[in-house]
């Protein structure tokens, strides 16, 4: 029986990162996985809406959440900052029963719905390694992925109670799945560290200095390629780093590609980008 999700792409998945999305379908596929679109679903605010807006985020936030319920089916995304901003904002509503009960007040008023705490968020990381197990991942691999990977998480998916039996300050789930698809892992430190995505606008100069330190330290520790657990992280790394490199001097070129994508190659789909990949990783080099 197929594994059913309530399905959010997560942050860019339609502009920043539209391989995101794209490769999701037919690794879903691939996987048994049944993916339910949550029909008009907005951003999770990325943390940006927050800012300004608290009750504005948990408000559109709580109609995803709403959606799912209504469905009867937990929700899942293959980005990072999604995850961690909705699983935040999740546990805020169901342990405030006042604010719960505001925020289910403008939703009723505004598109007729309530949220009643009765679904979760998964990333698709975990969904791999807890529900679909890494022994049929491996049983399924047509193209190893021999590369020197460095694994990213980024500093908002792992959280205390939804990261399934992955420890929340240093997790291995992404490198055990990348070492099943035939990788070799890299040790380094900044798989955690945040490069502001969501402050690409606004702290232009920041988020490039933040890029460069996470690329370089990849780089620096040996890897060819950088797989992403984050859309929003993965669009910032992949298309600044000509920028970054300007700005701060350092050798960041360095392939970075997303979880979905480096899961598609691996399973046997999009055969020529994989090939391109591989041209990329051996022009870069060492």
């Amino acid at each position: 029986m197929a594994l059913e999700y309530a399905y959010h792409p997560g942050n860019v998945a339609h502009s920043g990162s539209p391989e995101v999305a794209e490769s999701m379908i037919p690794l879903a596929k691939s996987l048994g996985i049944k993916l339910t679109h949550l029909e008009g679903a907005t951003s999770c605010g990325a943390g940006i809406i927050r800012q300004a807006n608290e009750k504005l985020q948990l408000t559109l936030n709580a109609r995803i959440f709403a959606q799912a319920e209504s469905l009867g089916l937990e929700i899942m995304t293959p980005c990072a900052s999604t995850a961690g901003n909705l699983l935040e904002d999740l546990f805020r509503l169901k342990s405030d029963p006042i604010l719960l009960a505001e925020i289910n007040d403008v939703l009723m008023k505004t598109c007729g719905m309530e949220f009643n705490g009765e679904t979760s968020v998964n990333h698709l990381l975990h969904v791999i390694v807890d529900e679909i197990g890494l022994d049929k991942v491996k049983s399924m691999v047509v193209n190893p992925i021999d590369f020197r990977v460095a694994s990213y998480y980024g500093p908002n998916m792992q959280q205390d109670g939804f990261c399934g039996e992955d420890d929340v300050y240093d997790p291995e789930y992404m490198e055990t799945l990348m070492k099943t698809l035939g990788g070799k892992n890299v040790d380094w430190e900044s798989r955690m560290q945040s490069v502001g995505a969501p402050s690409i606008l606004t702290e232009e100069s920041t988020v490039l200095k933040l890029s460069a330190s996470v690329l370089n330290d990849a780089k620096s520790e040996g890897a060819q390629l950088i797989v992403s657990a984050c859309n929003l992280s993965h669009s910032v790394m992949d298309i600044y780093q000509g920028k970054a490199s300007q700005r701060t001097g350092l050798n960041v070129n360095i392939p970075v590609v997303h979880l979905c994508e480096i899961l598609t190659f691996a399973l046997g789909h999009y055969n020529t980008r994989f090939a391109q990949l591989r041209t990329r990783v051996m022009v870069i080099g060492d």
